[in-house]
């Protein structure tokens, strides 16, 4: 059985991650508090906020993985919020580091040990990874973190014959993105790109299916944004 573990797949990136898993034979397994919308996966309740939520999904997880014979995590669940490096409290800054940098640490400690040769580890990081931008204090902070995770996972991993790579998404037509974005302003964020639009959810699983079957791509960083343009 080959299995895609993924956090966040109830819409965006990670239900259209989901659907192309399952189209190339994968059970998927989906951890989120909203449930993803198709039939064929199964769906584990929990909240990545709280620090206790792999002992809740564990039970569940556990006889899933052990029957396993190539596993690809997917860490896709972020928190983004608005806000200032000048101006944010810490405790603020903790509620996302939990999410973003805590529960996929949380993740791979569970299920690094279930993971057999040709297994992954990938995150959907952002262009926010290896740059800033104003109001968007702990949402870069944390994707910078995330790169620095995923590198280490490919030096602590040597010799598992499992992969680690990071996807970088540019703006992409989600819902995270139409609650940050004012309707207004969608167009010009959209001409942020080489191509002149937003890039579709399908396209960054597509990227995301083809890291998973390519270890020689291992530590790498892939930036999946249709060439963004600097202004």
């Amino acid at each position: 059985m080959k299995t895609l573990l993924i956090t966040g797949a109830s819409s965006g990136i990670g239900l259209h991650t989901a659907q192309r898993f399952l189209a190339e034979g994968f059970e998927v397994i989906n951890l989120s508090r909203r449930r993803c919308p198709l039939e064929q996966v199964t769906h584990i309740n929990c909240d990545l906020a709280q620090p206790g939520f792999i002992e809740q999904a564990g039970p569940v997880l556990m006889p899933l993985l052990e029957r396993s014979e190539q596993i690809t995590l997917i860490h896709n669940a972020s928190r983004l919020d608005n806000d200032s490096a000048v101006e944010t409290p810490s405790n603020a800054l903790r509620a996302v580091i939990e999410v973003n940098l805590v529960a996929p640490n949380s993740l791979n400690f569970f299920t690094i040990p279930y993971m057999r040769p040709r297994s992954s580890i990938l995150y959907v990081a952002s262009t926010l990874s290896e740059k800033a931008v104003p109001n968007s204090f702990s949402y870069v902070t944390t994707k910078h973190g995330q790169i620095g995770m995923m590198r280490s996972l490919t030096q602590d991993l040597a010799g598992r014959g499992v992969h680690t790579a990071a996807i970088c998404p540019g703006f992409t037509d989600t819902e995270m993105l139409r609650q940050h974005v004012p309707a207004d302003a969608m167009e010009a964020v959209a001409s942020m790109s080489a191509y002149g639009r937003l890039i579709e959810p399908d396209e960054i699983a597509s990227t995301l299916w083809f890291a998973a079957n390519s270890p020689v791509l291992n530590g790498a960083v892939i930036h999946a944004n249709l060439g963004q343009v600097e202004r």
